[in-house]
């Protein structure tokens, strides 16, 4: 299905977001302030995900991208990039046919060639299973980060037209990583910081941004309404002015 891109034309808008992106920022503070070792914040995280999985799908949402581990996650110690393999690994095993029988999707974006092989195996078998799944595609950024999706997307096109000396975002936009979802309607960061973090770079240009300084494992289906709520209060122009708005609904 070919996606509109927010630069090129004005895509449809609707009352519930059709794509939200979240940052699920905290698990770490969460747990410090709690006087818990950071990798109990961690495997909270996790459970907080099933429950705005499911949140999401009674909402009406059709994607949901989280942004699971960054590709500058690596320079965390490595302990703790061993626990949250692990982690990622558990919840492989225990959510893929929970998501199955209620027709989620899976897909796991990003570089996945630095991850053990078993767990690129797990991945892979996820997405073949889902595959056909329509009621909601929940997308987890792996080793994923903005720049490298923008590279890679280059490096594909490039080869795509050998010897062309312009290229358009038409010929570009098929190889980003996340081509086959719509640009996010809502973006959500928790724990408190306000910045996407090399985050869905190009994705997010028009995206509406929604800063909590609530911790993720405290980010519940009330949480996630109020991202909702302030999502419809805003004007979605893509360019266009406020009267212009108004003389588009009229007409409509």
């Amino acid at each position: 299905m070919k996606q509109t891109s927010s630069t090129q034309g004005v895509p449809e808008v609707s009352a519930v977001p059709r794509h939200i992106a979240i940052i699920m920022d905290g698990n770490g503070r969460w747990a410090t302030r709690r006087f818990l070792p950071r990798v109990a914040g961690h495997a909270k995280g996790v459970e907080r995900v099933r429950d705005v999985v499911e949140k999401c799908v009674e909402r009406g949402v059709e994607y949901l991208t989280l942004f699971a581990f960054s590709s500058e996650n690596w320079r965390r110690p490595a302990e703790e990039v061993s626990v949250l393999m692990r982690l990622f690994m558990t919840a492989l095993e225990r959510e893929v046919t929970k998501m199955h029988v209620n027709s989620i999707r899976l897909k796991v974006v990003g570089d996945l060639s630095r991850f053990d092989p078993k767990l690129q195996e797990m991945i892979a078998n996820a997405e073949r299973r889902t595959a056909g799944n329509t009621r909601l595609t929940v997308n987890v950024c792996a080793n994923y980060g903005g720049r490298w999706d923008v590279m890679q997307a280059v490096g594909k096109m490039v080869a795509a037209h050998p010897g062309a000396a312009e290229f358009s975002e038409e010929q570009l936009a098929p190889h980003l990583a996340l081509a086959f979802a719509p640009e996010p309607d809502l973006f959500i960061r928790t724990g408190g910081e306000q910045r996407i973090s090399n985050f869905m770079l190009w994705q997010l240009a028009y995206t509406e941004m929604y800063f909590t300084e609530t911790y993720w494992p405290d980010f519940d289906g009330a949480a996630l309404d109020e991202a909702i709520v302030s999502y419809q209060q805003r004007e979605r122009r893509f360019g266009r002015t406020s009267a212009q708005l108004i003389t588009t609904k009229k007409a409509s």
